[in-house]
């Protein structure tokens, strides 16, 4: 599948692929992408397939998603990226390095790991509480976070969404996601990842002190199948740890990802 992309920074720098979490889009990462370029990093950060400005598909599954990966690096004709993943994201990054081994330099996974998690209800919460907005019936964007508004209750998750809609003319909202296509195969996306593979390069694994989604006793696991892994944890941060910790997460990531010396001892006093 052909993917929308954003790129930032200049071909020939060290190629840097970001890959958004589940109802995200590639705009959710575009200040940490184009500050990061200036650190020599050839930036890209798509849209997932059923997401933002990328096509919808019936088919929706890591496997798909990480073929979709393999198929923009190679059409893009890019040196071995690094891989940042956000939770979906993340369990993309992590398949794919996995199974292709020689073609990624370095891997940041932030608030996923390799575990299932098993169905979660509040992610099917926000799939029906979209689908409720009468899209017919409103004329901006703050009549449609006042129905979102009745389902959900954190102002940030509502502001996360909404910037899934977008004019489809100059009187008609729309979402660009495919909600139905997500709907039908979200079980998918709680699957984890079970190989004996081992990816040798350097790891880096950052977890939000206030999230469910890594917990200690995942890193054994985390450490079998990335045995040069750095654990972090960026404490009082929920599953969006990059949005609400972002000067922590940049200063850890910047560290990480130019290989900075002593990056890991100076990311563990921020």
């Amino acid at each position: 599948m052909e993917l929308f992309y954003r790129r930032y920074g200049r071909p020939g720098d060290q190629p840097l692929i970001i890959l958004h979490g589940l109802f995200g889009i590639s705009d959710n990462w575009v200040t940490f992408g184009r500050r990061i370029a200036d650190e020599g990093f050839d930036v890209i950060i798509p849209d997932q397939r059923n997401h933002g400005q990328s096509p919808h598909s019936d088919t929706f599954n890591y496997l798909a998603m990480t073929d979709d990966l393999l198929e923009l690096i190679d059409f893009l004709d890019i040196d071995p990226p690094v891989l940042l993943g956000h939770s979906m994201g993340g369990k993309v990054a992590m398949r794919f390095a996995l199974e292709n081994q020689a073609m990624v330099k370095r891997l940041e996974i932030v608030d996923i790991s390799l575990k299932a998690y098993g169905d979660r209800p509040h992610h099917r919460n926000i799939i029906k509480s979209m689908q409720s907005v009468d899209l017919s019936a409103i004329k901006s964007r703050g009549e449609a976070e006042q129905q979102l508004r009745e389902k959900i209750r954190e102002e940030r998750i509502r502001q996360f969404l909404l910037k899934n809609l977008h004019w489809k003319d100059k009187d008609t909202l729309e979402w660009r996601i495919n909600l139905d296509g997500i709907a039908a195969n979200l079980n998918q996306m709680f699957d984890g990842i079970s190989t004996d593979e081992k990816f040798q390069k350097p790891s880096l694994f950052i977890r939000g002190g206030a999230s469910d989604y890594i917990l200690p006793e995942d890193y054994p696991k985390i450490r079998h199948n990335f045995p040069n892994a750095e654990i972090l944890t960026i404490e009082h941060a929920s599953h969006w740890v990059h949005a609400e910790a972002p000067e922590q997460f940049y200063q850890i990531s910047s560290g990480f990802l130019t290989g900075t010396p002593g990056w890991f001892e100076k990311a563990k006093t921020l």
